[in-house]
């Protein structure tokens, strides 16, 4: 013991500070960089090695135990987390995250502070891994609650939309997360998203501003000489997004559309009859890049162009930065233990 906790316990709380800095960057970017989860995940495995030492072979029933635990920890919550990542449940951060805590933090840790032991509550399964998910999926069920009342302060309640989604102004989409929650038809959970909006006019070198002031000129696919990278649509990387134009947008270089530099880009002149059916250019931005833009196609792309030029403000779906209640989650783990478990156990279920 080092008066707190053993020296394993006290060397995953550098998860907190790391978990905190993911949480502000997904609030902002909704990108945390891989690199991230490298050195928690190399720590997790040298811990737990540690402490599989001290438990093999297993002799006692605490051994047994304690393999079982760190067993149900990595061999469930991982795929778990893998599985929820590909069924679009959350995010490949989020999944990276969970991964991690199953490594790093797969039995509940023990820390003592003015006589008071920490977490105060555990649970019997005494997988810490698997509390941290349950909080994060309790603390995230609020979000729903967060935006109604953040509609209703803003006088833009509307049930039940003001539970999944914000109404925004259209001037704001350039820094706004999510896709838009309408179509040109009306209400629409599979709106065109964002990022690729944002994409779409950093190929085409405009911002926000140029795509409001003269929204019929630029519908006109005749009307796109020259593009530009259009990155993969991240806020950070909105140096075309303000109020003017820019030949290069700081994250690529300028490319000719018709010189082939462009990815997917064959160098063929445009054919004149075929642009009178792509409005926007809708076609040709999507096969000038590789893959599909977070699943938009030329139709839903025009449509959602069409929207936001046709309104000064939007519905949109904002998504949960799902790593902000991961954070709250396990500060919470830490701290009480499992939420749920308690809770069950305050109504004799457990």
């Amino acid at each position: 013991m080092f008066g707190i906790g053993t020296l394993p316990d006290l060397l995953r709380l550098a998860v907190l500070p790391v978990l905190a800095w993911t949480a502000v960057r997904d609030v902002r970017t909704r990108r945390v960089p891989n690199v991230v989860w490298y050195p928690l995940a190399a720590l997790g495995l040298v811990l737990l090695a540690w402490e599989l030492v001290g438990h093999l072979p297993p002799e006692t029933v605490f051994d047994r135990l304690y393999l079982i635990r760190v067993g149900v920890s990595v061999c469930l919550v991982v795929p778990l987390s893998y599985l929820f990542w590909r069924l679009g449940g959350f995010g490949g951060a989020d999944a990276k995250a969970l991964m991690v805590f199953a490594i790093l933090l797969p039995t509940f840790p023990s820390y003592t502070l003015a006589g008071t032991e920490f977490p105060l509550a555990a649970t019997r399964l005494g997988v810490f891994s698997m509390t941290i998910l349950t909080n994060t999926v309790i603390v995230g069920l609020a979000y729903p609650l967060f935006l109604a009342v953040r509609n209703l302060a803003d006088g833009e309640f509307e049930f039940p939309i003001s539970f999944v989604g914000r109404r925004v102004s259209v001037a704001s989409l350039s820094t706004a997360h999510g896709r838009l929650f309408e179509s040109p038809e009306g209400i629409t959970r599979n709106g065109l998203d964002l990022d690729a909006l944002r994409m779409y006019l950093r190929w085409r070198g405009l911002t926000f501003a140029d795509l409001l002031a003269d929204p019929e000129a630029l519908r006109d696919p005749a009307s796109i000489d020259e593009t530009f990278d259009p990155t993969d649509g991240a806020v950070h990387r909105a140096a075309t997004d303000g109020g003017t134009s820019a030949d290069f947008d700081g994250d690529g270089e300028t490319v000719d559309a018709a010189g082939g530099d462009a990815p997917g880009d064959d160098g063929r002149e445009a054919d004149p009859d075929a642009s009178l059916d792509d409005p926007w250019g809708a076609a040709r931005f999507l096969d000038s890049i590789e893959g599909t833009a977070y699943g938009t196609s030329p139709e839903k792309l025009r449509g959602g162009l069409d929207l936001v030029t046709s309104r000064e403000s939007v519905w949109i779906s904002p998504g949960i930065p799902f790593l902000v209640p991961m954070f709250v989650g396990l500060v919470v783990a830490f701290v009480y233990g499992d939420v749920l478990f308690g809770v069950l156990g305050a109504l004799g279920i457990v």
